[in-house]
């Protein structure tokens, strides 16, 4: 309430199925929460809410919106997460203070042409819709700053993308991508977030990282890639790398380069070896390299003193490297199903390890300190 007028009103998950058309009296009101109701349509009074600035109706049945939106001249949010849309109205182009659209899980096969008016637009989600393709005006809106174009069935994506350069999250996950554009590499302003997880790319641009420098998460699994470019070296800020899921048999030696790097998850990948330089990333604390072919791991890794999760299940290491005991933050090795028969006895001096896993090993004998290392704390799993 300002001046005993009502700006703001919450109506969630109030089992509305209609709006009483009073509700455009409150002509003061600038923020509207409408969301987790049964609407299936709005009234066309709505757009008597001319200070309205946020508009919220995620989780209705909404089949449309009304034309009287582009009334609502001084919206700057419209949100319209998982409802029904098969079509957006011609009015929602007259809005020229919207900064946020969120659309995600509707049922939108296209966008009209007109998107390209909404140049104040800093968020866009279009997520989980039914787009083939999306209009060249698109990327006209270079105040983009987050774009969702993930679970859809988009097959590419114009170099035009090039042009979003104040994008600082972009999702383009399970799509149906088979290249990526050359120009994505030019969106220097990612700083947050880069999709490309559950598409179809066998093969990255070389130079497709290299002047991504301020990126701080990558997520690429579950494509076909069989090899990663040497500019992924050249995310010198990346705190969380995601390659699992993919036919990569080896990593690049650049990886050394990421010394702000937290997590690395590479599992389900058909890794053969380690980079020697890969005891360089002395922030990780989580190295996840199950199911692949690794044979042997380099001695360096001891020297990762944060790491505190070593996932090597599942592989072919017949011996570990006796560094490993140096790893003083670990509390959690898991060893399951590889070719070990002894372990190195430097590993019960590891006065944080909270789980070791040791299952379907052939372990001959089993070592001593095997006990102390439960009278600890830790458990053993054989």
């Amino acid at each position: 309430m300002e001046n005993d007028e009502v700006t703001r009103l919450s109506l969630r998950y109030c089992g509305l199925a209609t709006l009483p058309v009073s509700l455009a009296q409150l002509t003061s009101l600038r923020i509207l929460d409408l969301t987790g109701n049964t609407l299936t349509s709005l009234p066309e009074e709505l757009g008597n809410l001319a200070q309205l600035q946020e508009l919220y109706l995620d989780d209705n049945r909404l089949t449309t919106l009304p034309h009287a939106l582009k009334k609502l001249v001084n919206l700057r949010a419209l949100h319209a997460d998982m409802n029904r849309l098969s079509a957006l109205p011609s009015s929602l182009y007259h809005l020229p203070h919207l900064e946020t659209l969120r659309l995600y899980k509707n049922r939108l096969t296209d966008l009209p042409a007109d998107i390209g008016r909404l140049q104040g637009l800093r968020d866009f989600s279009v997520g989980k819709n039914q787009l083939t393709s999306l209009p060249e005006s698109l990327w006209e809106l270079r105040r983009l700053q987050a774009l969702n174009l993930a679970e859809n069935q988009l097959t590419s994506l114009s170099e035009r993308i090039g042009q979003l350069t104040q994008l600082q999250m972009l999702d383009v996950a399970h799509n149906q991508l088979t290249l990526l554009p050359e120009s994505l590499g030019q969106l220097t302003n990612l700083t947050h977030y880069l999709y490309l997880s559950n598409n179809r790319l066998t093969a990255l641009s070389e130079s497709l990282f290299t002047h991504l420098t301020e990126l701080a998460y990558l997520n690429f699994t579950d494509n076909q890639l069989t090899e990663l470019p040497r500019s992924l070296g050249c995310l010198t800020s990346l705190k969380e790398l995601r390659i699992y899921n993919n036919q990569l048999s080896a990593l690049p030696e650049e990886l050394d380069n990421l010394a702000a790097l937290c997590e690395l998850h590479a599992m389900n990948n058909h890794l053969e070896a380690l980079p020697d330089s890969l005891g360089k990333l002395k922030q990780l604390r989580e190295l996840r390299l199950a199911n692949n072919h690794l044979a042997s791991l380099p001695t360096s890794l001891g020297e990762m003193e944060n790491l505190t999760v070593l996932d090597l299940r599942n592989n072919r290491l017949a011996a570990l490297p006796a560094s490993l005991g140096n790893l003083a933050k670990l509390r959690s090795l898991d060893l399951r199903a590889n070719r070990l028969t002894t372990l190195p006895s430097g590993l019960q001096k590891l006065q944080h390890l909270e789980k070791l896993d040791l299952r379907w090993l052939k372990l001959s004998p089993l070592p001593t300190w095997l006990d102390q290392l439960e009278q600890r704390g830790c458990t053993v799993l054989l």
